[in-house]
């Protein structure tokens, strides 16, 4: 893993892609490669799959279980931006903040300080969104610290599981349902392929000055092709750049919009 990094580092790779343990990873890659600047910690990224074909990237997934308002903001620009590299033609990508419910006025203290701080950003912020999101196709981004974050990804981990073990057994229950599931082999085999999670192998670590992406552990040489080809269109995009770039903007205008508040504040007083 290291020297795969320190290749990255050195301009000899435009991305490191390793199955090896997460936590070693991202320490060696913020150890070597430091995050972007205005970026105080790296998050972890991940495309979910939606109903309408779309991709939904959330983040954190893990590296980060408590996280001040600022680095949530943080991670909402660096995701934006991510999308808006891998996708330049599909408009600015709509960012939403994971939530108990869309009111503005729920969620804990530090999901309303997020919700005021990204209302306020250049971002295209289309406000909370619930769970059932991620798979809608209604936003691009989806924003969460790394403790619910990663729940959530376990979470859909496991459902997909269930659902295919459950779907097996009903067919398997007697002869009719087997004549049924022969007669339904075409849409099974469809629904099987749209869900392999193999084709969504490649944990993105997010924030840092390099391409450095995770792939499963368990997985096989079909699963680690995709985390390859994750590295792949990230590098031809030139997404570092496009995030660098974003990120000095968007945190510029974040400041001054701060600097207008306290001004506003001071006024008053």
């Amino acid at each position: 893993m290291r020297i795969a990094v320190n290749q990255v580092k050195e301009g000899l790779a435009q991305a490191a892609v390793s199955a090896g343990n997460t936590g070693a990873l991202m320490a060696t890659a913020r150890f070597v490669l430091k995050t972007i600047q205005g970026i105080e910690r790296p998050a972890i990224a991940k495309f979910i799959p939606s109903q309408n074909g779309h991709m939904t990237l959330v983040l954190d997934l893990g590296a980060n279980v408590d996280c001040t308002p600022e680095q949530l903001v943080q991670f909402a620009v660096i995701g934006s931006e991510l999308v808006h590299a891998l996708y330049p033609n599909a408009g600015a990508p709509r960012v939403g903040l994971l939530n108990v419910g869309t009111e503005d006025i729920k969620g804990t203290d530090t999901v309303k300080q997020v919700f005021k701080l990204l209302s306020g950003s250049k971002l295209n912020f289309v406000g909370n969104v619930e769970g059932g999101s991620i798979f809608s196709g209604d936003v691009d981004v989806v924003v969460a610290d790394g403790f619910v974050g990663n729940i959530v990804l376990k979470t859909i981990e496991g459902a997909v599981r269930f659902m295919g073990s459950a779907i097996k057994q009903e067919f398997q229950t007697n002869l009719l349902t087997k004549l049924g599931a022969l007669a339904a082999m075409p849409a099974l085999k469809g629904f099987k392929n749209k869900l392999d999670p193999r084709k969504f192998n490649g944990a993105i670590f997010l924030g840092l000055r390099g391409v450095v992406i995770k792939s499963h552990g368990g997985t096989d040489a079909v699963g680690f092709s995709y985390a390859l080809e994750e590295a792949f269109h990230e590098a031809k995009a030139d997404s570092l750049t496009r995030i660098q770039q974003g990120v000095a903007d968007q945190l510029a205008h974040l400041a001054d919009k701060k600097l207008e508040v306290e001004q506003a504040a001071i006024n008053i007083d």
